[in-house]
């Protein structure tokens, strides 16, 4: 372990809310996985637990709530927590079940990284939230509702009252989330435990949800444990950082030495495999003639969804307006934006997953000079030919492979389904392109859960590859991974396309991913491109505020570069609040205009 600044250790070891001495967790008659961990956070200061999936961070910070699996053993080691007044310490490994559930949700709460699974499906959020007032505090139902109804509008919720009586399915990730940390904050706890709290969401709901933890910190004065793998995150967030490898402590010490100068080889690896807008465009060469093998012309979706009663009127949601971009031969399109921009729905009609509205053109060209199919006019058999030729490559890779096939199974029933090739040589091809995305043979008769999530991505990249196919949609392919996986994810993409001379139609909401891989951007929002074009006109001389906004909120690890929230909140906020140049209200969008060669920007001319 490298420790930065031992006398802050062990100041913080006398006068820290919570103190965590020596922990060790294990399972079964293995080695631990947690090993002699120490860490504390004084009050009103944020301490960062830095590490990639399996480091042990969250383990550590379970067992101070003692919500570890039923299996874990905690083997030795003390967590003390103290009251900001000083008082009597408890160690909270030795006190009853009786006592801790005092504790819970009272004076140490946790935010949970996934809320659509933390909260309960079947009761509206305001009975979820109050539940903490109802356990800890003696208020009768009214003050309840009022107390909550208090923390909503403070976390930011427009119609508190409309949240209250939702159920949580009806709610955004962010408003979720939001919802989540009230339920936390609404007993004003010494500590509060934040498990990934951005890690689903958006770049400006991230910077949204992170100001307000800092706002609502220095307002109660809380401590606050951060779990992260997002140094851009840390540098916004942290006082003091503990970098976790594999269950021991690699590094502690003062945010601004361990970003600014790391010593140990695993924290210089994070920090080199953090992505980050580059601070100079690069050059790119200048095309003359552009082959696209797909366009995507005058595009326009919309659902019309039932009323939640027989008597209410039907909804009509613009999921897409008017989109209009393509994707060269050999080269990457990025489309970015938040969520319910409409990306997804982009990338689903590109593959002819979703039909257009009437009068649209989806073009695809199977070689340079050949003549365009439309993808709005192919039947069955055409369709299924086509779909040999484009693949998918989904953002979740525990959710895309089937638990219950062997790997050889998943890459080898798309030959299958096509009536490509025999058994052994679908076998034959599946050992190739296993090579390829950097797996051995013998993992063919491997389930996928004995994989991590970086291999397992690299599974459904191959199973994408097994058909040949000359342009890929990438949905959000390394949001769900750790710093250092997603690089190595982002580089195995940009070797096959570069190798096999594919296309990439590359979804995401990640400007620092986007700006590595990418040769055209759009940023979307609300169904419509606001800005188009070259990442080295776009990044560099962003003129919509929504641009802007995703840039400013893009985190970074670098304590001397924060997030500019103001930017952020101008941005990110509804088109009626926007300068006036962009201003537009309902469907009265300006026109997307070009405004230097190659930039198109949506504005009022």
């Amino acid at each position: 372990m490298v420790d930065n600044n031992e006398g802050v250790t062990r100041e913080l070891g006398v006068t820290a809310l919570l103190t965590v001495e020596n922990l060790s967790i294990g399972f079964g008659g293995d080695a631990p996985v947690v090993e002699d961990v120490s860490f504390s956070v004084k009050a009103g200061k944020t301490l960062a637990l830095v590490g990639e999936s399996g480091s042990g961070k969250t383990l550590s910070c379970r067992s101070a709530l003692r919500i570890l699996p039923a299996a874990a053993q905690m083997r030795s080691g003390s967590i003390v927590l103290r009251d900001r007044e000083g008082g009597h310490p408890v160690d909270l490994m030795d006190i009853s079940e009786r006592r801790m559930q005092d504790i819970r949700g009272n004076r140490v709460s946790m935010i949970f990284q996934e809320p659509m699974r933390s909260l309960s499906p079947l009761h509206r959020i305001g009975n979820q939230v109050s539940e903490a007032l109802k356990l800890h505090r003696d208020y009768n139902a009214a003050e309840r509702k009022n107390r909550v109804l208090a923390m909503f509008e403070r976390v930011g919720f427009v119609d508190p009252k409309r949240v209250y009586e939702s159920y949580p399915f009806e709610l955004s990730g962010g408003m979720r989330q939001r919802a989540m940390i009230a339920m936390a904050m609404v007993g004003r706890p010494d500590v509060l435990i934040a498990d990934e709290p951005t890690t689903a969401l958006d770049v400006t709901t991230q910077a949204q949800v992170l100001g307000l933890i800092k706002d609502l910190q220095a307002e109660y004065g809380m401590a606050v444990v951060l779990v992260t793998h997002d140094l851009g995150v840390v540098a916004n967030m942290a006082d003091d950082v503990v970098v976790m490898n594999r269950g021991r402590v690699m590094e502690s010490g003062p945010a601004e030495l361990i970003l600014g100068d790391p010593q140990h080889p695993y924290t210089k690896d994070l920090m080199a495999a953090a992505p980050e807008i580059p601070a100079t465009p690069a050059d790119r060469p200048d095309e003359a003639d552009r082959d696209y093998i797909l366009e995507m012309r005058d595009v326009n979706k919309t659902y019309v969804l039932k009323g939640s009663a027989p008597w209410k009127p039907k909804t009509v949601v613009q999921a897409v307006r008017g989109v209009d971009f393509g994707v060269e031969r050999g080269k990457t399109l990025a489309v970015v934006g938040e969520s319910g921009s409409g990306k997804t729905t982009c990338a689903r009609m590109a593959l002819g997953a979703e039909r257009a509205d009437a009068g649209a053109s989806i073009l695809f060209r199977e070689t340079a000079g050949s003549e365009p199919v439309n993808l709005q006019d192919l039947d069955g058999d055409a369709r299924l030919k086509f779909q040999r030729k484009a693949q998918m490559v989904f953002q979740d890779p525990y959710s895309t492979l089937n638990p219950r096939m062997r790997v050889k199974d998943a890459l080898c029933e798309p030959m299958e389904i096509h009536g490509i090739g025999s058994p052994s040589e679908r076998i034959d091809r599946a050992v190739e392109i296993l090579k390829w995305v950097g797996l051995n043979e013998n993992m063919l008769t491997r389930y996928p859960h004995a994989f991590s999530g970086g291999q397992r991505q690299r599974l459904s990249i191959a199973r994408a590859l097994m058909l040949n196919p000359i342009l890929l949609v990438c949905d959000e392919p390394t949001s769900a991974l750790d710093v250092s996986v997603q690089e190595q994810v982002l580089q195995l993409l940009e070797d096959i396309r570069d190798r096999l001379n594919l296309s990439y139609l590359f979804i995401s909401h990640d400007l620092a991913v986007v700006a590595r891989i990418a040769d055209e951007v759009a940023v979307m929002r609300s169904g419509l491109v606001v800005e188009q074009g070259p990442p080295e006109q776009l990044f560099y001389n962003p003129k919509h505020p929504y641009t802007k906004a995703l840039i400013a909120a893009q985190p970074e690890p670098d304590i001397d570069r924060p997030i500019d929230l103001k930017i952020v909140a101008q941005g990110a906020g509804e088109p009626s609040s926007w300068p006036e140049e962009f201003r537009f209200v309902g469907a009265d969008a300006p026109p997307l205009t070009e405004t230097d060669p190659g930039h198109k920007v949506r504005f009022h001319v």
